[in-house]
């Protein structure tokens, strides 16, 4: 269980082994399927982007997947299917915040 203050667990594409996580598109992927998960609920044409509570990223060179804790508020099946995602594959994870890009520097 997350602490309360938690906002984001990022999932890194590196096993706990150390070995990068193939393919190499795994996290877009992840996010596609959490792509119908947003405020509002889906509309037609969310299937082209992606949810704010699932987004791909790269952190030092290693793509991630940013999950929002709203994500699990919202519904907790796409919560712990992203969770179980990371589990059942061995990814590191972590909490984190991601910075809004103008914050970033």
């Amino acid at each position: 269980m997350l602490p309360d203050d938690v906002k984001q667990v990022f999932i890194r594409g590196i096993t706990n082994a150390g070995r990068p996580f193939r393919p190499s598109d795994w996290a877009e992927r992840l996010a596609g399927v959490m792509s119908p998960f947003r405020p509002g609920g889906p509309k037609p044409g969310d299937h082209l982007s992606y949810s704010p509570w699932c987004l791909p990223t790269v952190v030092d060179g290693v793509k991630c997947v940013v999950v929002n804790r709203a994500l699990r508020g919202h519904d907790v099946r796409a919560w712990d299917f992203c969770m179980n995602f990371a589990r059942d594959n061995d990814l590191q994870t972590f909490e984190a915040c991601l910075l809004p890009e103008q914050q970033r520097a």
